[in-house]
């Protein structure tokens, strides 16, 4: 999602590969990005245009008047079968498409408030009655809201306003004479049951435990940089010529250590891979669950009770607060471009936040700068050739003939300090001449595209005084001087993104670490993304070590346990051993092995755990003949064993097997990986089993070292350790002599 769909991609690349050659060489050898849009918009036909509208409507984005009813049905199937979180999607659906004030809105907001009730989510179950009150709620149906409201209230600690809620539930009983008999008692039975309950929390006042804040944003900087907003002292900024301003550690840095601590410029929350469903009244009725509707689409939090845009049905925020922050910087806007921006992609939808969000910082001397360069026909910031520089105080200082003179860092400020600024985002390097013709002609075309559908909604008013700043240069056909200028911008913002944006994803546990990549596939994506080859010192040690066998896959001399080393035939390393053995043998050997250990999980599995662990150690001494002490295979007979022996009960023997599986891990992942942090767990589950007090205490503070870097302090794993943690240290002391 973060280019455009693939459909516009392929007819994108498709008409540039039905272009003349001469005009891909234009267009190709341009010197500054305002002659690559200028050349590529020129080329944009109306049947282009046509094209990319009926793309666009694959994304409906509309409000469906005859939406709310289908997804409130189909959200009470969900309730009915105790599915509350699919309930309230579904229901915050039938939201985004009612209007203000209509008897929809208020219907699906009550029926989500019930979802979010039984969810335990008593405060926004509250905000959601209120909400539908305001809307209109029917004054029939008041009592069973007004129970509910009371129930979340007792709930919460707070019983004086149960107890008005309650009075003025009662009233609305008892104005309610025409209500049927059967639902009257059973409100009434709720009732006196529910004013039981407002006694017993006035009686004892119980202390209800906030929600869990994220953690992360309680952590600080140890200690901020003088020059660079925002960032640990353990780092300074620098410049290079190929990657840009950068950030240079300036001591060791631990791992888990907080470097930099700032908002996003702009953040576009990225929908998910959520095709669209065919054409058809169908399409617009969409049950599937994405991105879109569980987290807020201005701050990103996590909720199930959005509140919408009233002119769209994609915009959904987690407060009024963030629906009326988000409409003045930018949504008032992207609203009326519907799908569009979804079928354009994530790139150009941030590339578009991000000159809609600068237009209340200094935007206008950006885009005079912008507007400068493109009159002397030079829009990309000029590259120095120097090596990288290390700045303590924002500016580099380059030698010439003796000479010190400073060279500030593009995007600071005039004292030599980053700020967060559109001026510091504008001047993050597009890498131009690294990006292939192909990907310029389709971001060009993409922008050009977004342009005039802006300039059809009436664009002009959101650039107002830019025409002060004197375009002379040729414009795009079509397009007024100042999206001209708004339309490189967009361009230059593209083609930043690849090397500048963040992603920011959920952490999921999904099992086993498989992303991991080695030397070449990580030097590989580097070059693809990032345009640079990685020199670090991690990589060249990497490299060096790779070059031969890695020692996870090594073999060990029979004699003597050296390393054998070699090509078809290996030798010993040991200078006093001459043994020597083809390599094709141990393969072989090492197949029987895998196919060995593969019948004792066989074992495992069938809970023959007699058999299993005969069968693992004769495994283990097999592999000890002929594997190095590190090599894989044998780390895992090694953790086989310690499940094997912990399915019996035998705690110490397990413990015993797993810190030898640690060891292998810990040679080919390294003390602080993920993957190491999972073993520490399991070994402090092991040992709290086994009553092994210091072991396990000790065990459970490296887990949980490791484990809060790479899942977060909050993380189901780091929970389960402070708690047996609390446990350990809640046990009374052991004796540790005869009593008299």
């Amino acid at each position: 999602m973060d280019l455009p769909v693939d459909e516009w991609k392929s007819y994108i690349l498709q008409k540039w590969s039905l272009l003349p050659t001469a005009v891909q060489l234009t267009i190709a050898t341009a010197e500054t990005l305002s002659d690559v849009f200028l050349l590529s918009s020129s080329l944009l036909q109306p049947e282009d245009e046509m094209f990319l509208k009926s793309l666009s409507r694959g994304y409906f984005v509309g409000k469906d008047p005859a939406a709310p009813l289908f997804y409130r049905e189909e959200g009470n199937k969900k309730f009915q079968e105790k599915d509350y979180t699919g309930a309230a999607v579904l229901y915050s659906k039938g939201v985004s498409h009612s209007r203000p004030h209509t008897e929809d809105i208020a219907l699906c907001y009550a029926n989500r408030s019930a979802a979010l009730f039984h969810l335990g989510q008593f405060e926004a179950c509250l905000e959601d009655i209120g909400r539908a009150q305001l809307h209109g709620y029917p004054e029939k149906l008041l009592p069973k809201m007004l129970l509910r409201k009371a129930e979340c209230l007792v709930a919460l600690g707070r019983p004086q306003e149960a107890s008005q809620t309650i009075t003025d539930l009662e009233s609305n009983l008892t104005s309610q004479a025409s209500l049927a008999l059967s639902p009257f008692q059973t409100l009434q039975r709720n009732l006196h049951h529910l004013k039981m309950k407002v006694r017993d929390k006035e009686a004892v006042m119980e202390t209800f435990p906030a929600v869990l804040a994220n953690a992360l944003e309680n952590v600080d900087l140890r200690e901020e940089s003088e020059q660079v907003s925002s960032a640990s002292s353990s780092v300074s900024l620098g410049t290079d010529p190929s990657k840009g301003r950068c950030l240079v550690a300036t001591k060791d840095v631990l791992p888990g250590e907080l470097l930099v601590k700032e908002d996003a410029f702009v953040s576009v929350l990225i929908p998910g891979e959520v095709p669209p469903l065919p054409h058809g009244l169908g399409s617009r009725w969409d049950t599937r669950i994405s991105n879109g509707d569980l987290y807020c689409h201005r701050c990103l939090k996590h909720t199930l009770a959005t509140v919408p845009c009233d002119g769209c049905s994609y915009a959904k925020y987690c407060s009024l607060e963030c629906l009326q922050r988000a409409w003045e910087l930018y949504h008032s806007a992207e609203c009326a471009l519907g799908g569009l921006l979804v079928t354009l992609g994530i790139f150009c939808h941030v590339a578009l936040r991000l000159t809609l969000v600068a237009r209340f910082q200094n935007f206008g001397e950006v885009i005079r700068k912008l507007c400068d360069e493109i009159n002397s026909r030079a829009v990309c910031v000029p590259e120095s050739k120097d090596p990288v520089k290390t700045l303590s105080n924002g500016l580099g200082e380059r030698e010439t003939s003796g000479t010190a003179v400073e060279t500030p860092i593009p995007g600071c400020g005039v004292n030599g300090k980053y700020e967060n600024n559109y001026n510091a985002v504008f001047n993050l390097l597009p890498h131009t001449e690294n990006h292939s013709p192909e990907h310029k002609f389709l971001c060009a075309l993409s922008v050009s595209a977004l342009c005039k559908q802006l300039q059809a909604a009436g664009f002009q008013a959101l650039t107002a005084g830019l025409r002060s700043s004197k375009l002379k240069a040729a414009v795009a056909p079509d397009l007024c001087p100042d999206l001209h200028v708004w339309g490189v911008a967009l361009l230059r913002h593209m083609l930043q993104l690849q090397c500048n944006a963040q992603a920011i994803t959920t952490i999921q546990q999904t099992g086993p670490h498989v992303s991991r990549l080695g030397i070449a596939a990580r030097q590989q994506k580097l070059k693809s993304q990032y345009f640079f080859n990685c020199s670090c010192l991690a990589c060249q040690t990497e490299a060096h070590a790779t070059a031969a066998a890695p020692r996870w896959e090594a073999f060990c001399c029979s004699s003597c346990r050296a390393l054998l080393q070699g090509g078809d035939v290996l030798s010993c390393s040991s200078g006093s051993c001459t043994e020597a053995v083809s390599r094709d043998h141990l393969a072989a050997r090492l197949q029987d092995l895998q196919r060995q250990t593969g019948l004792a999980r066989e074992l495992l599995r069938s809970g023959e755990l007699e058999k299993a662990i005969q069968q693992l150690l004769g495994c283990q001494r097999d592999a000890e003949s002929f594997l190095w002490a590190e090599h894989s295979v044998l780390g895992e007979i090694e953790d086989d064993l310690a499940q094997a022996y912990a399915a019996l009960g035998d705690w110490q023997q397990s413990a015993a097997h797993l810190q030898k599986s640690l060891t292998v891990v810990e040679a080919r992942h390294g003390p602080s990986s993920v993957e190491m942090g999972h073993e520490l767990f399991k070994l402090a589950q092991i040992l709290f089993n086994g009553f092994e007090v210091p072991e396990a205490l000790s065990t459970i503070q490296k887990a949980e070292t490791v484990l809060a870097v790479h899942c977060g302090p909050c993380s189901d794993e780091i929970q389960e350790l402070q708690q047996m943690k609390s446990c350990l240290l809640d046990l009374p002391p052991v004796p540790v002599g005869p009593s008299a």
